[in-house]
């Protein structure tokens, strides 16, 4: 593929990269807008949908036997993008559900929850596909799956996936009229939390209100 603009006109929208790459892009583009904050209210529920078609993308590399790059060693793509200003409008968009505990590998026995946050953890997948991209747009198809595919079991497909289960959570919450927990003080920062204390972190807000605020109707 030496021409690898997206959709351009030449290529079979039907071939595996073309299907992962347009998946791709269209969840950067997505986030990115969402976090500009011109909608709010619908922010939860279309990144909600938006990391549940990623990882779509990412079952499908996942599935997909190994993928060997053509050169030994990877092209430079270039330095990294800055993501500190989109990392930023997230957490202030997301704020009082940002912060919430995840279990790091639920294959290691007696690991304790530890605290994440939305905001970091799509940034983080923001980098690692945005990395591959470079590779896909400069026409290094084979070496963008690759990228894509190790990313995915090395970070990005864990990271994205306890995102959605929190993103889920909270729609749950709202949806079913279950009220968030009120919770004090946890935050990334603290390494000394006991169990009782992993929960997710809605501050003051409860399903009631968090519900209005994304533009949600509870089940009542």
């Amino acid at each position: 593929m030496s021409d690898a603009t997206l959709h351009a006109t030449h290529q079979n929208p039907d071939d595996f990269a073309v299907q992962i790459a347009d998946q791709i892009e269209s969840f950067l583009v997505a986030v990115t807008e969402v976090a500009k904050g011109d909608e709010p209210d619908s922010a939860v529920p279309f990144l909600l949908l938006e990391v549940s078609q990623l990882l779509l993308a990412g079952g499908r590399l996942g599935a997909h036997e190994d993928i060997v790059p053509d050169e030994r060693y990877e092209p430079d793509p270039g330095p990294e993008p800055d993501v500190d200003e989109l990392r930023e409008n997230l957490a202030r968009m997301l704020e009082p559900i940002d912060v919430y505990s995840e279990v790091f590998d639920p294959y290691e026995p007696r690991k304790a929850p530890v605290p994440a946050r939305i905001s970091d953890d799509l940034t983080d997948v923001i980098t690692d596909l945005r990395h591959g991209m470079v590779h896909y747009k400069a026409g290094r198809t084979t070496e963008a799956l690759w990228w894509w595919q190790f990313s995915y079991f090395s970070n990005w497909g864990s990271t994205a996936s306890a995102t959605l289960r929190a993103l889920q959570s909270v729609v749950a919450h709202v949806r079913l009229n279950q009220p968030l927990a009120e919770l004090d003080g946890l935050d990334t920062d603290d390494q000394g939390m006991g169990d009782d204390t992993l929960e997710f972190e809605a501050g003051q807000v409860m399903a009631e209100e968090l519900g209005e605020s994304l533009g949600m109707r509870p089940v009542t």
